[in-house]
């Protein structure tokens, strides 16, 4: 079975090879040192510091595995080539609610980057399934837990 691919911006990509770089370099060799620093507290079978590195190391281990594989099947999205016709990845989008007639912006992108505190949705969301293909103008209807919504496309624009 293939993996699916992860869809990210150039700024999603540079942030998990950062965060990953760190994890390496300078995670890895912190959370050595306290496990070295706990080993030579003596008995381990109870010793609270050991324990706790060792949890710290495994939470490390596991996230660079998990941002490794991010990584190895990931694709990027050139936001300078995006066609600003119509909605697509790497598109930031202002619309506007019908209900409530209230204006909201959002950049649209892969679901490993989504984060609607800061304005990011995913693809493969409600709202980001309905915008994808829209073009200004367009009135979209997306299917969310509250019920459907009908939202109208503004403006289109690169996000960088």
């Amino acid at each position: 079975m293939e993996e699916k691919k992860n869809i990210l911006t150039y700024e999603g990509l540079k942030k998990y090879e950062d965060e990953l770089h760190d994890l390496k370099v300078v995670k890895r060799k912190e959370v050595a040192q306290k496990i070295k620093e706990a080993r030579e507290q003596g008995d381990l079978s109870e010793n609270a510091e050991y324990d706790a590195a060792k949890d710290e190391q495994r939470d490390i281990e596991a996230r660079i595995e998990e941002l490794e594989k991010i990584l190895k099947n990931a694709e990027v999205v050139v936001e300078d080539e995006v066609d600003l016709d119509k909605i697509n990845i790497g598109c930031k989008v202002r619309i506007i609610d019908l209900e409530v007639n209230e204006e909201m912006t959002f950049k649209i992108v892969g679901s490993t980057e989504a984060n609607s505190l800061k304005g990011k949705i995913s693809n493969e969301s409600p709202l980001g399934k309905a915008l994808i293909g829209s073009k200004v103008g367009d009135t979209v209807k997306a299917e969310t837990p509250v019920g459907i919504l009908e939202y109208k496309v503004l403006e289109i624009q690169r996000s960088n």
